[in-house]
C-alpha cells in the first residue's frame, strides 16, 4: 500500500519557519543548544518521520529599512546557524531520521556542496538530503562579498549547471571501485574513479572527486521552487519537492502537472516525491486546539509580516506606505520569490497591490492557514489529500518548538498508521529507503 511521506521543517535559529514562536510561552529558550536539536531528532525518530529538513538563508531579515535592528529586536529569525554541523549533531543521536540541509547553488562552489553533503552521506550511513536553492536577496549577496542577487532566471540557469557538476562528482566513484586489497597493495581501481572535466558558460570544475559513493548512492535531492522557472528546475533535478498547495482542488491539478513535467523530462514521476506544507495544531480535542490556535494569533506582530516580506520579495517594504500601491516598474523589479509577488497578484485581483494586500493575500510572518483539530480532524485532511493525489506527503511545520512535534508525533501519527497509510516502524537504514526512492547508480 502506498505509503505517506513526513517531512519535518525545521530551522537552525531562534524560531521555526513562523517567526513569532519563539514568543510561545511553552517555546524552549536554547535554540543555539545542542540538547535542543538532540531532542527534535529523537521525537521526530520516535514518529517515523522521513527527514528533518533546515530551510536557510545566508542573512538575517535585514531588507526592512535596509538595517537589522528590527530583526534582532524583534528576534524575526535573527539567529541563523550553518545546518549541516547541527545535521551531524542529531545524525550521531539517532540511526534512521533522514537528515537534510539547504546550501545555495549561487554562493557557494559545486564540489565543496557535493563533498560536504557526501561525507554527511558517509557518516550518516545515507541518509542525508541537499535542498537546492539560489537564494533569494541583497542580504545574502551582500554576505557573500557580492553587491546585487543575480536575476532570477539567470540563478537557476546557473543552478542547472552546478547540478550537473555536483551530480558528476557524485558519480565519479564507480559501486565497486574501493577493494582495499592489502596483500596486492591495492586500495582502489584507478580506472573506476573519473574526473568530470566540466566546463560551462557560468562554472567549471576537474575533479577527481574525493568522498566514495555511500549506502543509498548519493544524497536525496530536494528543491522547493515554485516559479516557473522554479518547478522546471524541479522537473529536471529534484526527487523530493517541497511545495505549498492552498487547497485540494489546486493541489490536485498542480501535482498532475508537476509530474507531468517530471516525465516531460525523461524522468520516471514514480520517483519523484512531492510533500506540502502543514501547520497542524492539534489536542484531544477540536476545542482544546482551537484554545491552543487562539493562543498563537496573539503572538505575530505586524513587523514580523513587513520584515518577512522585504526578506523573501528583496523589496524594502519600509519605503511604502500601508496602503500605497506599488508602481508597475516595482511590481516587475521584485527579484526574490517571484511565485509568492504572482500569488498577490492574483488573490487581492489588484494589479498594483498595497503592503497590506501583500500580508493579507500572503499571511507571511501570521499562522493563518493551520489545520486545527483533532488527530481525527488532522487525518482525515492528511488522509483526503493523500488519497487524492494532491501530494504524496506532507511538510510539517511547527508553532513552537519541540511542542508541537511532540503533539504531532503523539496525536496524529498513531492515527495515521491506525489507518495503514503511513509506517509503523523504518523499511530501511537509508533515506531513499524510507521514501520509496531507487539508489542510483554511478553511470559511465
Amino acid at each position: 500500500m502506498r505509503q505517506m511521506a513526513l517531512v519535518a521543517f525545521l530551522q537552525a535559529q531562534n524560531c521555526t519557519n513562523f517567526a513569532a514562536s519563539w514568543r510561545h510561552p511553552l517555546a524552549r529558550t536554547d535554540s543555539w543548544s545542542p540538547d535542543y536539536y538532540r531532542h527534535i531528532a529523537k521525537v521526530l525518530e520516535a514518529g517515523k518521520f522521513d527527514v528533518g529538513f533546515f530551510d536557510d538563508r545566508l542573512s538575517m531579515p535585514d531588507m526592512y529599512g535596509r538595517d537589522h535592528a528590527h530583526t534582532v529586536q524583534y528576534g524575526i529569525r535573527c539567529v541563523k546557524m550553518d545546518p549541516v554541523t547541527i545535521l551531524s549533531m542529531m545524525g550521531a543521536a539517532t540511526t534512521h531520521l533522514g537528515l537534510g540541509a539547504t546550501y545555495s547553488t549561487t554562493y557557494y562552489e559545486p564540489f565543496h556542496v557535493a563533498r560536504v553533503f557526501a561525507t554527511l552521506d558517509l557518516m550518516t550511513g545515507g541518509r542525508a538530503a541537499w535542498n537546492v536553492v539560489t537564494s533569494v536577496n541583497d542580504g545574502e549577496a551582500a554576505n557573500m562579498g557580492k553587491d546585487h542577487h543575480l536575476e532570477h532566471d539567470l540563478r537557476y540557469d546557473r543552478a542547472d549547471e552546478f547540478m550537473e557538476i555536483v551530480l558528476g562528482h557524485w558519480n565519479s566513484w564507480e559501486e565497486d571501485a574501493i577493494v582495499q586489497d592489502k596483500a596486492k597493495g591495492l586500495f582502489a581501481h584507478p580506472d573506476k574513479v573519473h574526473r568530470i572535466d566540466y566546463q560551462g558558460k557560468f562554472l567549471k570544475s576537474r575533479g577527481p572527486f574525493t568522498v566514495p559513493r555511500s549506502a543509498q548512492g548519493h544524497p536525496v535531492v530536494i528543491q522547493a521552487g515554485s516559479s516557473g522557472r522554479g518547478r522546471r528546475f524541479a522537473a529536471e533535478w529534484g526527487e523530493l519537492i517541497f511545495v505549498h498547495y492552498r487547497d485540494l482542488a489546486s493541489g490536485k491539478a498542480l501535482y498532475a502537472e508537476q509530474k507531468a513535467m517530471v516525465e516531460k523530462a525523461g524522468r520516471d514521476p514514480e520517483n519523484f516525491r512531492i510533500a506540502t506544507l502543514l501547520h497542524p495544531v492539534v489536542a484531544e480535542t477540536r476545542a482544546e486546539a482551537e484554545d491552543k490556535k487562539a493562543l498563537i494569533d496573539t503572538l505575530p506582530l505586524e513587523i514580523d509580516s513587513l520584515s518577512l516580506l522585504s526578506e523573501a520579495l528583496n523589496f524594502d517594504f519600509a519605503t511604502k506606505g500601508m496602503d500605497e500601491p506599488f508602481t508597475d516598474e516595482e511590481i516587475a523589479g521584485i527579484s526574490g520569490m517571484q511565485a509568492m509577488r504572482d500569488r498577490v497578484l492574483q488573490v487581492s485581483g489588484k494589479k498594483n497591490p498595497t503592503p497590506r494586500d501583500f500580508i493579507q493575500a500572503t499571511g507571511r510572518g501570521y499562522m493563518r492557514e493551520a489545520t486545527v483539530g483533532s488527530p481525527k480532524d488532522i487525518a482525515d485532511k492528511m488522509e483526503e489529500w493523500f488519497t487524492e493525489r494532491a501530494c504524496d506527503g506532507f511538510v510539517i511545520g511547527a508553532t513552537h518548538v519541540p511542542g508541537a512535534y511532540e503533539d504531532f508525533v503523539n496525536l496524529v501519527v498513531p492515527e495515521l498508521q491506525k489507518r495503514g497509510i503511513f509506517r509503523k516502524d523504518y523499511t530501511g537504514p537509508t533515506l531513499r529507503h524510507h521514501l520509496g526512492l531507487p539508489i542510483p547508480s554511478a553511470h559511465r
